[in-house]
């Protein structure tokens, strides 16, 4: 069988997110593993060519993983006719403009999100996805991971009966920087520099509500920056000026209610980082990262409520888990994986951009509502 190489520029790899989840737990292991294996049988495999401003640190990833090339040239790497696959894990705002020129250059395209600084950009972006024939990915990592693999199977095969609600928890506390050093970077917390939660995590929600339950309606939020004033990496004070919670209530196609919380000010009191409830007529389910628990309405015991009593239900012990039934690689790869076969095989990938410019609308939307104090309609875009 046939084996093709694709050669994809990896620019934005000496941050967190480009770095741990996409060079060393998705690309270097296909690499190492020979590549993917098509359905036909043939092999898809990879080359990495790092991308970046720092001629220290690239050249430091370079050897410690024994990738050959690497560059701060981006405007010579887009255009280099040898490079296949243009991916972008930079700051959003200098995503919307790498990207238009890949597009233009003729790459393939694999993101992160958010895609654009505001949503007229990331419409632009997906008009232009549509006229280049490249393909196009937008990374949709929270539908990959095994936990919301099986909570989709659950409403796949009508395990709830009639859904009526989503609940869903985020969040974590990042440490203000001067005491302990903070988890994450600095520019996340400065609203000129693209930073805050809502801009973060309203595109995650958008894809992950579309991608469990359906479209998004409506959304209702309050935003908050509990945290006002931040150390960043060189130990300087600033002010935090974007929001580091955002407590959103959508209605979701279906008469579907979903209210999630989004916080890097909060303590975690909960199984996994991220936990989502679903609630139905004839069962609930409560996804994390990688466990999924049910209880079917035959299952679900009467619970009595006496304040005056200590309660002596054992509510978790009466859950089942949810088997994988499959291996569930981790999500980032697998992705990278479906990607990949999808530009060998000259079709579109499922999430594109059209669906990044749904969640960048949901996070402008977001916003607006918490300054307008009311809900807002999401309206239809239109490319």
């Amino acid at each position: 069988m046939s084996t093709c190489t694709l050669r994809i520029a990896m620019s934005g790899v000496t941050g967190r997110m480009g770095y741990r989840q996409h060079l060393v737990r998705s690309i270097l292991p296909i690499r190492e593993a020979g590549g993917v294996v098509a359905p036909d049988g043939s092999r898809v495999q990879v080359e990495p060519v790092l991308v970046g401003r720092s001629e220290d640190k690239l050249r430091e990833l370079a050897a410690r993983h024994g990738v050959e090339e690497w560059t701060t040239d981006v405007d010579g790497v887009v255009n280099d006719p040898s490079v296949d696959v243009y991916f972008d894990a930079q700051v959003t705002s200098r995503r919307a403009a790498a990207l238009t020129a890949a597009m233009k250059a003729g790459k393939h395209v694999f993101t992160e999100k958010p895609t654009a600084e505001t949503l007229d950009e990331a419409v632009d972006l997906a008009r232009l996805a549509m006229t280049t024939g490249v393909t196009v990915g937008v990374v949709h990592d929270k539908l990959y991971l095994p936990g919301l693999v099986k909570l989709r199977r659950l409403v796949d095969e009508g395990f709830f009966g009639r859904i009526l609600s989503l609940r869903g928890e985020f969040g974590y506390w990042v440490f203000e920087g001067d005491g302990q050093p903070a988890q994450r970077p600095s520019w996340n917390y400065r609203a000129e520099d693209g930073g805050g939660i809502t801009v973060d995590m309203f595109c995650h929600w958008n894809y992950v509500l579309e991608g469990i339950l359906g479209k998004v309606e409506t959304v209702t939020a309050r935003t908050a920056t509990h945290i006002p004033a931040r150390w960043d990496e060189q130990g300087r004070e600033y002010a935090a000026t974007a929001d580091d919670a955002a407590y959103g209530i959508f209605d979701v196609e279906g008469g579907v209610v979903a209210q999630i919380n989004s916080s890097w000010a909060v303590r975690v009191f909960r199984d996994e980082l991220v936990e989502f409830q679903v609630d139905g007529t004839h069962g609930s389910a409560v996804a994390g990262l990688n466990r999924c628990m049910a209880q079917h309405r035959s299952h679900t015991p009467m619970p009595v409520w006496n304040p005056d009593l200590p309660v002596t239900e054992p509510f978790r012990d009466q859950w089942l888990e949810v088997p994988a039934n499959a291996e569930l690689d981790n999500g980032f790869k697998r992705q990278w994986e479906e990607f990949l076969l999808d530009v060998a095989a000259g079709r579109p990938h499922r999430y594109d951009l059209a669906s990044a410019a749904r969640g960048v609308q949901l996070a402008e939307l977001g916003l607006r509502s918490s300054a307008e104090g009311r809900r807002l309609e999401v309206p239809e875009i239109v490319l």
